[in-house]
């Protein structure tokens, strides 16, 4: 018998299994095409080549022996059958076409091969995909295992517990070698791709990510990692919203048919396994739900549709929710600007959508739009945040855009769009966001005794102004609507202007009363002390205090030493060499206390 095998039956390693089985004997035509297209896959990083050059030196093995005869045929594809393999057909054809030429029985696991193969009167042996027993990695978890990590030269560790309560257990006292690592990474490939409940989302050179059941799987080579690694994550519980506690007023608001939902938190805190139970319980309710993921690693109801981005772009996906109208669509782990981008066009299309994010706090997440649209479109965008801590939804906030006087703020003319951000529980102020001169701020309400935020904000746009005209100077927030500027007497004159010009046309620009005070009313013993921290660059030394832009007095023990303002960074450069830095470093080498005041 003479047999014609493909890529597909080469990559899976199936050939040999049927040698070593008695089932196929004599000669086997190995075209030149499954070699390139190996050689060309090996050389890109893609451990499918890897393994399918090493199915040919095991069939290599047994031709030796002299069970099979092997040889090549045909010719090496060219530029336009090699980049066209997948989309076209073009090495696959040129391959029935050998088969055909030779009267040979083509052995293949690809379907489509095999029908085409048929329809040219082909005779073909299709090998269908089978199901195959657990792989060396899944006996690395136990039932309370959330994740297992697996490098070179290491011992390997698995988180065990539940989100937010977890510890690093080692799995064994032996280190795993490079070649352990590569043969269990083999292993996940192999199996992904004859098993029907695994696929491989995305292959790069030195990467790969494998969503294999319920395992995410992300499988890193050097020059990418210092080293072979393999990273399993398992999500070992699946909860219903009512798991979670959660209040009557949370619930409605989530029960919302139109909304914009963000689900934040740390990694590991449970944010996924909560849009999980969300996604369930929509789709109970009698909702269309569907989900974009990247990759799919959600373990949800056949009824839910889940769309991969590694496989779709963002313009396919999104035409696929516009036109098929999903009433929930669960955007989970949103990262990049076209994520946020497919986020916005779905919430403005009319579709509730919750998107799952990293952030360290609520209002991080909300930190992560402002500097990605415009601020007076984010609560038609956004108007929920969800906060979940160790498994746990810790609170949820609520956007709306009003138009006020921010809070700190006194003067009617003062009046802006703000966006509320509300504790939705107890519909506590937060925080308010808003345009302030050139630049949009998120600024937290005061609690009682504090000043307002509004102060440092208004004392910044102050500073900002007053730096066009002098070098030198202090400001003091008085009251809402009321500064003292400190500024040298010889330059009093020039900041007032003629007929009070200028300080008129600073007053009218920030809405503010600006009192200019000579800065000699304010003495050195009535300024506050500063924090800072030394070091050394080049033929300077650095002080480094926490406050740009301020002007401060520095000190040896009681000794007045000199002025100066610290530059953008907080930093107050002195030579070395000078008079003032060879005392300076007299006084800090000797323990002499040096202070700052400002």
């Amino acid at each position: 018998m003479t047999y014609v095998v493909d890529t597909s039956v080469i990559i899976e390693r199936a050939v040999s299994k049927l040698v070593k089985e008695g089932k196929v004997k004599g000669k086997i035509f190995l075209p030149k095409a499954v070699m390139a297209e190996l050689e060309n896959q090996a050389n890109t990083g893609r451990e499918i080549g890897m393994i399918g050059l090493e199915e040919i030196q095991e069939l290599q093995k047994y031709a030796k022996k002299g069970v099979i005869e092997i040889q090549l045929i045909g010719e090496r594809p060219n530029f336009y059958q090699m980049t066209n393999a997948k989309q076209g057909g073009e090495i696959d054809s040129y391959i029935r076409d050998l088969a055909y030429n030779e009267s040979a029985i083509l052995i293949t696991a690809d379907r489509v091969q095999a029908e085409s193969a048929k329809a040219l009167n082909v005779e073909v042996l299709f090998l269908a995909k089978q199901m195959q027993e657990k792989i060396a990695l899944e006996t690395f978890f136990d039932e309370t295992t959330m994740s297992v990590h697996l490098k070179e030269d290491s011992y390997p560790v698995a988180k065990k517990g539940k989100p937010g309560e977890w510890k690093l257990t080692k799995l064994s006292e032996n280190i795993f070698k490079q070649i352990e690592i590569e043969k269990i990474a083999k292993e996940i490939i192999e199996k992904s791709r004859i098993d029907p409940k695994a696929f491989i989302e995305i292959s790069r050179t030195s990467t790969t990510i494998v969503q294999y059941h319920e395992y995410r799987i992300v499988i890193v080579k050097p020059p990418v990692s210092d080293g072979w690694e393999i990273t399993a994550v398992r999500p070992i519980v699946k909860l219903d919203l009512s798991a979670y506690n959660i209040p009557e007023k949370i619930k409605e608001r989530l029960g919302e048919k139109s909304s914009g939902v963000i689900i934040a938190g740390e990694v590991g805190s449970g944010k996924s396994t909560f849009a999980q139970a969300l996604a369930e319980d929509y789709a109970a309710s009698g909702r269309i739900t569907k989900t974009i993921e990247s990759p799919r690693d959600l373990i949800l109801s056949p009824s839910i549709t889940q769309y991969s981005k590694n496989f779709g772009t963002s313009e396919e996906i999104h035409d696929i929710l516009f036109l098929s109208r999903p009433d929930n669509v669960i955007f989970d782990e949103m990262r990049d600007n076209p994520d946020f981008k497919l986020y916005t066009d779905i919430r403005l299309g009319g579709s509730s959508v919750i998107g799952v994010l990293h952030a360290a706090t609520p209002i991080d997440a909300v930190q992560r739009f402002i500097s990605r649209m415009d601020v007076g479109i984010i609560p038609s965008v956004l108007d929920t945040i969800i906060f979940i801590s160790k498994g746990k939804l810790a609170q949820v906030m609520t956007l709306k855009m009003s138009v006020k006087v921010p809070s700190g703020m006194t003067e009617a003319d003062l009046a802006r769009p703000v966006i509320e951000v509300r504790d939705l529980e107890s519909s506590k102020l937060m925080f308010e966001i808003y345009s302030y001169g050139e630049e949009t701020v998120v600024i937290p309400i005061q609690k009682e005794n504090e000043a307002p935020p509004a102060f440092k904000l208004a004392e910044k746009q102050i500073e900002r102004a007053m730096r066009k005209y002098l070098d030198k100077f202090e400001v003091e927030m008085i009251g809402t609507h009321k500064v003292k500027v400190y500024v040298p007497q010889r330059d009093r004159a020039r900041i007032i202007g003629a007929k009070g010009e200028n300080i008129n046309k600073i007053e009218k620009e920030l809405g503010i009363n600006i009192d200019i005070v000579p800065l000699e009313e304010t003495t050195r013993e009535e300024k506050t002390r500063l924090g800072y921290h030394v070091t050394e660059r080049g033929n300077s030394i650095l002080l480094r205090i926490d406050t740009p832009n301020r002007m401060v007095d520095v000190f040896i023990e009681e000794d007045f030493l000199f002025t100066s303002t610290s530059s953008k960074k907080g930093e107050i450069k002195i030579n070395k060499k000078s008079e003032l830095g060879r005392r300076l470093t007299e006084a800090l080498d000797t323990g002499r206390k040096v202070y700052i005041k400002g």
